[in-house]
């Protein structure tokens, strides 16, 4: 599997041929492609319709591309309505497989104008990750890590102020216990400034077994 960062909570994943976008905020400050720079995708999910969670440019994917928009149900019939022709409108704890690659929606603590917000579990025949879009910690996270073991990849906010801070994903991590954690969703503006290195340490001390991974936008890591 590999993952590419564009900038804030966006993430372009790639395993077998197939290519995701999760929260693809291209125009974002920090993203280092725009639409233009998109020519294939086979999904697109979106987690709530926050503007910097990509709800404009996951349509414009789709209808360029043919990819299938997924979110919750509200949310993707709303993409359904604005010319969206492929759509998959899940609710909380259901499931759709997408040539082959699997696609959970689960919850998450925030908030959202269309629906609720919502985070993504994936599995590819091979390999997972986990997005929670944006969330503060919450129990039930622990329920993931048994429902879905292994998960591969943890893509984890740490800003605060909109989501969880650092010591929040801290313990998000121990109840999730992925083998990777990717901190996301930081460093965009001001009021979200953390320091991705401060939270490798304290999971590197919690969570031995996990590995902290560190990119920055445009960069990627391959799982």
């Amino acid at each position: 599997m590999k993952v590419t960062f564009l900038g804030h909570a966006s993430f372009k994943i790639e395993e077998d041929e197939q290519i995701l976008y999760v929260d693809p905020w291209l125009t974002g400050p920090t993203s280092p492609i725009t639409i233009d720079d998109v020519d294939k995708a086979d999904i697109v999910l979106v987690t709530h319709d926050h503007t910097d969670h990509g709800f404009v440019e996951g349509k414009e994917i789709c209808k360029k591309t043919g990819a299938y928009f997924v979110a919750l149900n509200e949310l993707a019939h709303k993409a359904g309505e604005q010319g969206v022709e492929n759509i998959h409108t899940l609710n909380i704890g259901g499931s759709v497989n997408i040539g082959g690659v699997t696609v959970t929606l689960v919850q998450a603590f925030h908030s959202a104008g269309t629906g609720a917000p919502t985070g993504f579990i994936v599995r590819f025949p091979s390999s997972s990750f986990y997005h929670p879009g944006d969330t503060g910690v919450f129990a039930s996270m622990s329920l993931f890590s048994e429902l879905y073991s292994p998960i591969d990849v943890f893509l984890c906010p740490i800003g605060s102020y909109f989501t969880q801070d650092i010591h929040q994903a801290e313990l998000a991590v121990k109840l999730i216990k992925p083998k990777n954690v990717i901190p996301m969703h930081y460093n965009t503006f001001p009021v979200i400034e953390a320091n991705p290195e401060k939270f490798k340490g304290m999971v590197e001390n919690s969570s031995p077994d996990v590995k902290v991974i560190i990119i920055k936008p445009g960069e990627s890591t391959e799982i």
